[in-house]
């Protein structure tokens, strides 16, 4: 087996934000010979201990590195989520920013392998990325938008996952892969929309986007647009709830105008007391966010800006109350859908047929699959027989 430089240990350990203490006690590391968990694995970043095979295979999993890294000469560069990416994380969510890191290394394996697959059969280029520039405005925008994927989304939907699902698969026939992830594995790792609200990722074989469905349900086709424009644009991007830049404006516009036409908001006329039953008849109306309609009546003049925080914080806050009795009522109850129907939903129909074809083609092996699809290599056959 050949040696491992240490400072892959290290590099490995500090980029997914974990202190000596923190690995040491996932890693199951316990005081011995006269050292404490933290000092023992010290050693091994120091070079002064070998790591053993199963050690190394506990680390690719704690730090969610591939094995193979921890064989390179030395820790690799800046990785593409630093450099092309803007950071999302104020310094005192460093956790959170952590775990948007990891997640955005995972889907671009993902992504690298759908590529692959695609480029081995000769696949057609998706045309529409980096068609749309800024300079040509929001409303050009938003007719490209439609052209790609039909008009608004509320026709024939009557609920808002129903509206989602219809519009997803518009834009998976258009050529995105568009999957759902709000953590990296476990609750334990959810990423609320203040650090990742969603992300794009050009590639013109494989354009991927991701959207955080710990959300509110009626937000999913809100993000699925927005990061939608930045295929169109030819910019990946991590978007989140905090971004204000002149980029994620535009975006905003295009998916808010495409989703919500003009006519409710110039007909919008409630203050005061009924601004928040006003807002929420025509988001139930049109299966959008409340969120969105104040937004559209923020940037139409309606509303002034601390009307439309205000309004923000209260749907946020109802949401989360809404989110938390959901999952209390889920733990007590035995019913809802099964693991690999909820798996498959979060996956998406695109990337689950390009995956059955080519992998009972035999042109995607079984452990590719897993990767591709988010499993493990046994739940492949179970994820591909729905």
């Amino acid at each position: 087996m050949p040696s491992v430089n240490p400072e892959i240990l290290s590099w490995a350990r500090t980029s997914g934000g974990l202190s000596l203490a923190e690995a040491a006690h996932k890693l199951g590391i316990s005081q011995a010979y006269g050292k404490s968990p933290e000092q023992r694995l010290g050693d091994l970043e120091a070079g002064r201990q070998e790591p053993s095979r199963p050690m190394l295979v506990k680390m690719e999993r704690i730090y969610r590195r591939p094995l193979v890294a921890f064989y390179l000469g030395h820790p690799p560069g800046q990785s593409r989520r630093a450099t092309d990416f803007r950071a999302l994380a104020a310094e005192d969510s460093q956790p959170e920013h952590f775990l948007v890191e990891a997640l955005v290394r995972e889907m671009l394996a993902r992504q690298s392998l759908v590529h692959d697959v695609l480029a081995e059969e000769q696949a057609d280029e998706v045309s529409f990325v980096g068609t749309v520039s800024r300079d040509r405005g929001v409303p050009h925008a938003v007719a490209v938008v439609r052209n790609l994927l039909g008009c608004g989304q509320s026709s024939g939907a009557t609920r808002a996952r129903e509206a989602f699902d219809k519009l997803r698969a518009r834009a998976e026939r258009a050529g995105a892969f568009v999957l759902l992830k709000g953590d990296l594995g476990s609750h334990h790792t959810d990423l609320e929309t203040d650090v990742f609200r969603g992300l794009s990722l050009v590639d013109r074989l494989a354009p991927f986007i991701v959207i955080n469905d710990n959300d509110a349900k009626p937000a999913w086709s809100f993000t699925l647009v927005h990061e939608f424009v930045h295929l169109l644009l030819g910019s990946s991007t991590c978007s989140s709830a905090r971004d204000e830049t002149e980029l994620e404006q535009f975006c905003d516009d295009v998916a808010s105008l495409f989703l919500l036409p003009p006519v409710p908001i110039n007909d919008f006329r409630a203050t005061g007391i009924a601004l928040e039953g006003a807002v929420s008849e025509v988001a139930r109306e049109w299966r959008v966010s409340r969120t969105l309609v104040a937004y559209r009546l923020l940037r139409a003049g309606k509303i002034a800006r601390p009307d439309y925080e205000r309004l923000a914080a209260e749907f946020k806050r109802s949401w989360q109350l809404q989110r938390k009795s959901t999952r209390e009522r889920n733990r007590q109850s035995e019913g809802g859908p099964s693991f690999y129907v909820t798996k498959r939903h979060r996956t998406g129909q695109a990337l689950l047929d390009l995956v059955r074809r080519s992998h009972f083609e035999r042109s995607l092996p079984t452990t590719r699959a897993a990767t591709v699809l988010g499993v493990k290599p046994t739940q492949v056959q179970a994820m591909l027989a729905g």
